[in-house]
Formats: C-alpha cells, sequence, structure tokens
C-alpha cells in the first residue's frame, strides 16, 4: 500500500508513455488512458498502471490527472469531461503544449469546480521522457508548485516555476518558436549551400562544435547527415500548430509577427503538400525539393 496519491495519465504518446512509465517507477500508483495505440498502454499496464476506459472513469480513481494531448481543443475537451465528472480529481497538469489563452480560462473554469489547473509542458525529446530527463516549465502558485514537484521530478531532469498558471504554455511557444525558427533557417541555409557546391557534410563540419552549434542543432543535422530518421521526433503537423498558437499569441498582443509568421507559414507549406507526419529535420527535405534540390535518401547516397 502507498499513500502517495494516484496519478492519471491521460495521452502516452511518444512523449507521454515514458513520462508515465517514470511516474510508476517513481512509486505512484498510476491509471492510464488508451487513445490511438494500444502498444503503449500494454506496456504500462503490464508494469503494473491499471487502465481506465474515459476520462470521466479515471477522474473517479486519480486525484491528480497529467495531459499530454495534441493541443488546445483535446485539452479543452478533456477537462471538460473531467470536471463534469465531477470524481475525485482535484488537480489537472497539462503538459501539452496548449495556447495560453485557452490556458487562463480554463483555469479559471477549474477554479470554480475547486479543480487545480496547471501547466507544465515539455521540452527536448521523447529519448529523455524515457530517461526522466525531460526540461519542463510549470505555470503554478509556488504553494501548487511545491505540491505536485516531486512528481514532476520523476519525468525531468530540469523543473522552473516561470509563474502562474499559463506562464508555462507562454515560455513553452517562446522555446518552441527560438526552435522552429532555428529549424526553419537551417533548411533554407542548406538549400542555399546545396545551390552553390557547399553539401551537408561539409555545412556541418564548419557549424559543428562552433559558436552556432547546440544540442537542438546537433539532433537536426543527425537526420540530414546520417539520415537518421528518429535523432528528433516531433512532426511537422505540430510544429505547425505551435507557431499558430505564437502568430496568435502576438497578434493578441499587439506585437508585429514578421518572423513567427514565416516560420508559420514555411511549416504550413510543408503540411499543405502532405508532409504534416514527417518530423522537423525533414523540414530540411521540403525546402529542398521545393527549390529542385535532389534529397539523399539514407547515409550512403
Amino acid at each position: 500500500m502507498t499513500d502517495r496519491p494516484r496519478i492519471g495519465f491521460i495521452g502516452v504518446g511518444l512523449m507521454g508513455h515514458g513520462m508515465a512509465k517514470n511516474i510508476l517507477e517513481g512509486g505512484y500508483p498510476l491509471t492510464v488512458l488508451a487513445h490511438r495505440n494500444r502498444k503503449p498502454v500494454d506496456d504500462l499496464t503490464s508494469r503494473g498502471a491499471e487502465e481506465a476506459a474515459s476520462a470521466a472513469e479515471m477522474a473517479e480513481k486519480a486525484e491528480i490527472v497529467f495531459l499530454c494531448l495534441p493541443g488546445s481543443p483535446e485539452v479543452e475537451a478533456t477537462v471538460g469531461e473531467i470536471l463534469d465528472a465531477k470524481g475525485a480529481t482535484t488537480t489537472i497538469v497539462d503538459s501539452s503544449t496548449s495556447n495560453p489563452v485557452s490556458t487562463r480560462a480554463l483555469a479559471e473554469r477549474c477554479r470554480e469546480a475547486g479543480v487545480t489547473l496547471i501547466d507544465a509542458p515539455l521540452s527536448r525529446t521523447p529519448k529523455e521522457a524515457w530517461e526522466g530527463t525531460l526540461d519542463t516549465m510549470v505555470g503554478a502558485s509556488a504553494e501548487d508548485f511545491e505540491r505536485v514537484r516531486p512528481i514532476l521530478d520523476c519525468w525531468a531532469g530540469k523543473v522552473v516555476n516561470v509563474g502562474e498558471t499559463g506562464a508555462g504554455h507562454t515560455m513553452k511557444l517562446l522555446n518552441n518558436f527560438l526552435s522552429l525558427g532555428y529549424a526553419s533557417l537551417y533548411s533554407e541555409a542548406l538549400a542555399i549551400g546545396a545551390k552553390n557546391g557547399i553539401d551537408a557534410k561539409t555545412f556541418h563540419g564548419v557549424i559543428s562544435g562552433g559558436r552556432m552549434d547546440c544540442g537542438f542543432y546537433q539532433t537536426f543535422m543527425q537526420y540530414v547527415v546520417e539520415r537518421d530518421r528518429d535523432a528528433h521526433k516531433f512532426t511537422l503537423r505540430n510544429a505547425h500548430k505551435d507557431m499558430r498558437y505564437v502568430v496568435s499569441m502576438a497578434n493578441e498582443s499587439g506585437i508585429a509577427s514578421h518572423v513567427s509568421s514565416s516560420v508559420k507559414n514555411g511549416l504550413a507549406t510543408a503540411e499543405a503538400i502532405g508532409r504534416g507526419d514527417d518530423y522537423l529535420p525533414m523540414l530540411s527535405d521540403v525546402v529542398a525539393e521545393l527549390n529542385g534540390i535532389a534529397v539523399r535518401k539514407n547515409s550512403t547516397e
């Protein structure tokens, strides 16, 4: 038996699977909800998790529910189910990348129902999710932050309280704007280089280890140079969604969105031509192909 609260986890996909696994390994009783892919749920139940048939059923059992969903529409619908159930859930932690405007409105709705909403979006990749070394930026009061901190520590190596509810999603979008902006820059620079006699390996040999190097650059180029499709598992569809949120936030703030709109439009083009399920480093292929540049299919070509 344990005196630890039962945790619910909705959204055990690429990121959520590892996060939920680490919550279990941290000694917390866990209930999970299946979505499109049974494999993560089967793995987690084999490790001791229970499975709920619906968000409402989970709300009857879990005191704290984590969400790791595609975006705000899914979060809004799921939070609505949890609140309508009027069950045991007193805290919802949204680890999705959501629109802060929606998050703040949901927080007020939760408050009226006696439930606390915390936003704790993620940075890094499924590899770090599995290893328990994700970064998370948390929107919560100081008291609520300290209350959920031990659970966050199960799956995160860096945990920062960035302000009240909604601040986590705001900071996450700014973080993603930087990374997706870099992806767009890398892709265009590589295309310009290819048209002018500089191949990807040469480009990488100059940038790697220099002042413009970083962890994101390395995973991006791991695909470009080595053709490792799993180097950075973040879809262009999700990237486009995040940049729509960034541009929306800029517009609502009265900020001219010259750069963010350009990044968003490049990702919108990628999704429109059927590449939404490709991973982010494959944006380099999209930009190359749109400019008439032949793309290598594997590392030996």
